[in-house]
């Protein structure tokens, strides 16, 4: 048996969260694409699942044309590069929290519906994907997450694993401050 961080904390990680329903994908040689790709994502810059964004809007509210759906998402994704990480965080978890307003017209009215991005009440409506060793490209550096957690293809969920020789502070240090300052586009979406 090997005594690498994967086997002994990667591995079991993933067990737990694929014990909770969520779809698991090994990316280290993920292939890019929005139809073929490993992740459906275009870039390693990219840190929305759009398809799968796209497809939760739709499921959620099943009322929608596709060009209201495709605003929602490209609010959710504009770029935030300009504002504060923390601006740009509280920004995003309001629109997730609280869903995203846009106006709808027709040939008689206008309405402002709110959109919702994530099934608090019932989340088995939700959908739960798990990557593991991710990479993702900032401005110039390109890092690898250990796991991202996406809900309806939001990375909610980061994970940093260590193997219990080596000290928590020094995981934070190496790595979390580096992710934060490299790559701030991630963490816009999580809390």
């Amino acid at each position: 048996m090997s005594y690498d961080e994967d086997t002994l904390v990667e591995q079991p990680a993933i067990n737990l969260f694929e014990g909770m329903h969520w779809d698991v994908c090994h990316c280290y040689d993920e292939v890019l694409g929005l139809e073929n790709g490993t992740t459906g994502r275009e870039e390693r810059s990219d840190v929305v699942l759009v398809r799968r964004l796209y497809d939760a809007i739709e499921k959620l509210n099943p009322d929608l044309d596709e060009l209201l759906i495709a605003d929602v998402v490209a609010e959710l994704i504009r770029d935030r590069s300009s504002m504060s990480d923390i601006a740009a965080n509280e920004e995003i978890y309001k629109l997730i929290k609280e869903g995203v307003k846009v106006e709808s017209i027709d040939e008689e009215n206008s309405d402002t519906i709110t959109v919702k991005i994530i099934d608090w009440e019932s989340p088995e409506n939700n959908n739960f994907f798990l990557t593991s060793q991710l990479w993702i490209t900032g401005e110039v550096e390109t890092r690898r997450m250990d796991l991202v957690g996406f809900v309806n293809g939001l990375p909610l969920v980061f994970i940093e694993l260590k193997t219990s020789h080596r000290k928590l502070i020094n995981a934070y240090k190496e790595n979390l401050k580096d992710y934060r300052s490299t790559i701030p586009q991630l963490f816009w979406y999580n809390q």
